[in-house]
This record gives structure tokens, C-alpha cells and sequence, in this order.
């Protein structure tokens, strides 16, 4: 999504390098039954990663030869008494320690159990099925617990007995407090933790998607975003100092608390009791989660505190317009919004600008 602003690329903006702060100092959780362990490279390769990170990593899996494969001597019984203090234990001598779930125990029950048990942050499911499809066939790259609910509820037989029994689990687990699960296959496990795109769907215990304003420790990514969007061409660029006015102004959807998913300003223009959407971006990943939505109402209820009438934005892509439309904006001229917009603006690109206007507490849905 976009409206008419952003900034000038600075720093190049890494997006392995954000998650890999984000999981740092952390414990992860992945559950690989020894069945889906045909591509070990990809998944030593990202163990590699996130060791190199200081990311602590308890593997979960089916089988001891499935873990001393990838370099556990000696895995602990997913059973043991004193679990917790026994791979806690073992993390302070390795970045990396196995559990495993012995013959006769379901695997999936199992990996619930324990990752209750440990108390992990976040599971990684990797299973061959991959993330959640919508009924369209698109994946589905976030889920809250209702929403799994929901699916589970439309009894979708192409997901079969198997995976829908793992999904039940899945459920279970996050409803009895664990925090996330990534679901994913195994080949796709770089892209789901380390890009923006991913690759699987992740599951969460609550709403995924929290909007705010933005803090100083947000700024890095939220420029990040900004240079993004100018790069693919959604965002015009801005000077530096436009830049940190929509920082200062700017509010954020941030996923699990902590991914930044999308951004926007609101512009205020004080003698017209009128507020302005700038820089609206999401990332690719979140297109068609509802995260531009999120931003736009979260505008609107700023622009109302803050004593707006109305609320405009401008752009120059039809995406972008139809957007706007479909959350109650309507196109105007450029009669209908502040003249303090035009100040020293580009007269090429304002005869190329769409305006779109909506007023400010007129009850309609965002």
C-alpha cells in the first residue's frame, strides 16, 4: 500500500538482518519429525545462522539418529523428568540441544507437550504441507487462534487426517499459552524466519497485528521501510528532513509485538483542521492481511483526537486510489484540501496527483 510520500533510501536495509535481531539472545523451538528430514542441509544451514546469531535452538524430533544427524550427541528424552532444567542446562554447553519423542508416541502431541513444558517463546512446525491456504488457494501468512479455529471448523478435506490432527495440536498448544507457531516445510524454513515474504503462515495466540506510534528504537526499520517503498516505486522519495517529520509523526503496525509490518504519518495542517495520510506502506508479506486497513483506522482516530475535519491523501497509482476508495475516501480537487499542501511542491507531479478525502467521524466502516 502507499500514499504519495517517503523518504530517500540511506542506510541499505537488511531483512535477515532485522529478524536476526529480533531472535537474538532468544530460545527457538523447532519441531521436525524424522520423516521431514530429507533436505538437512537447508535446515543446518539456518541452525548455522542462528547460532552464529547467539540464538539458542531446541530441536524436536522423532528418532535419536534424526538428531544426532545433525550433530546432537546425545538427545534428551522427551519424557525425562526434569526436562526443563536438564536443556537448560544443556544450552549453556551448546547453542544447540535435541529432544527426542520416542517409538509409540504420537509426534505431534509430543511436540505440544514440550514445547509447553520449556515454555518456548515460538515453535517452528515444519511439515511438508507447508503454511494455510484461504479458500482463493492464497496463503494464508498470519493466523490468529480464532481464526485456526475458524478453519478447522469449515472441515476442509484437502487438508487431510494427518495434518488436520497436527493443526488440532497446533491449537491446542497456543490456547494453552504458548505465544506463536510457524508452520512451514522445511526447504522454505530460510524464508519463513529470515524475509519479509516467508514462506509458511504464522499462528498466533491473540490479533496479530497491533498498530502505534512509532518510538525512537522504531526508527530504524520504519526508514528501512520508507527506502523500501521508494525503491519498488510505491513512495515518492523525500528530503532527509521530510523523512524524520513522518517519523516524528508516524505510527506503526507491528507484528507479535515486534515486526514492523507496515507504516504511515498523519500530517496535521492546523489552520485547516485537516490531517494528511503520508508514506502508507506494507511489506509484501502482509498484503491482503488487512494491515493497510489497520493503519488507516488508526489515522482516522488520531485525526478525531486531534480536532481534523477531514482527512486526505494523495498519489498518483490506481492501486493506490482504489485502496483509499474502498476504506470511504472519495476523490476531490485540489480546491478541497489545505493550499499549505502546496507549498514549494513540484507542479509536474501535482498535475499527475489523485486527492482523496474523507471526513472525519462520518460512521462509516473502515
Amino acid at each position: 500500500m502507499n500514499s504519495e510520500a517517503m523518504p530517500t533510501p540511506t542506510a541499505a536495509f537488511s531483512e535477515k538482518g532485522f529478524y536476526l535481531s529480533e531472535f537474538r539472545g532468544r530460545t527457538l523451538a523447532l519441531a521436525v519429525s524424522a520423516e521431514e528430514l530429507s533436505s538437512r542441509a537447508s535446515l543446518e544451514a539456518v541452525l548455522k545462522e542462528l547460532e552464529a546469531n547467539s540464538t539458542r535452538v531446541v530441536l524436536v524430533s522423532s528418532g535419536r539418529g534424526a538428531l544426532e544427524s545433525l550433530a546432537i550427541a546425545r538427545p534428551l528424552g522427551g519424557d525425562l523428568d526434569g526436562l526443563e532444567g536438564a536443556v537448560w542446562r544443556g544450552l549453556g554447553r551448546s547453542p544447540r540441544v535435541g529432544v527426542v519423542v520416542e517409538a509409540g508416541s504420537l509426534f505431534a502431541p509430543a511436540c505440544r507437550k514440550i514445547g509447553l513444558r520449556l515454555g518456548v517463546s515460538k515453535m517452528v512446525w515444519i511439515d511438508r504441507g507447508g503454511g494455510l491456504r484461504a479458500p482463493d488457494g492464497s496463503r494464508q501468512s498470519f493466523m490468529d487462534l480464532e481464526e485456526l479455529r475458524a478453519f478447522l471448523a469449515r472441515g476442509d478435506d484437502s487438508e487431510g487426517r494427518k495434518r488436520r490432527a497436527m493443526l488440532r495440536e497446533i491449537e491446542a498448544a497456543i490456547s494453552a499459552g504458548l505465544p506463536a507457531v510457524n508452520l512451514c516445510t522445511i526447504d522454505g524454513l530460510a524464508d519463513e524466519l529470515f524475509t519479509y515474504a516467508g514462506s509458511g503462515t504464522l499462528i498466533t495466540r491473540e490479533s496479530y497485528v497491533r498498530v502505534r506510534r512509532l518510538g525512537l528504537d522504531d526508527y530504524d526499520a520504519a526508514d528501512g521501510l520508507i527506502a523500501r517503498g521508494v525503491a519498488e516505486g510505491y513512495l515518492a522519495p523525500r528530503t532527509a528532513e521530510q523523512v524524520e517529520g513522518v517519523l516524528a509523526n508516524g505510527f506503526g503496525a507491528f507484528v507479535e509485538g515486534r515486526h514492523l509490518a507496515g507504516i504511515g504519518a498523519l500530517l496535521v495542517h492546523e489552520a485547516a483542521r485537516a490531517g494528511e495520510i503520508v508514506s502508507l506502506y506494507t511489506l509484501t508479506r502482509f498484503l491482503g492481511e488487512g494491515i493497510g486497513g489497520h493503519l488507516v483506522r488508526f489515522a482516522l482516530e488520531r485525526a478525531d483526537r486531534s480536532g481534523c475535519r477531514f482527512v486526505f491523501a494523495c498519489t498518483t497509482a490506481e492501486r493506490v486510489v482504489r485502496f483509499f476508495e474502498r476504506h470511504g475516501f472519495r476523490r476531490v480537487g485540489v480546491d478541497a484540501i489545505p493550499r499549505s499542501k502546496w507549498r514549494a511542491y513540484d507542479p509536474a507531479r501535482r498535475a499527475r496527483l489523485i486527492i482523496l478525502r474523507r471526513d472525519v467521524g462520518d460512521g462509516r466502516p473502515v
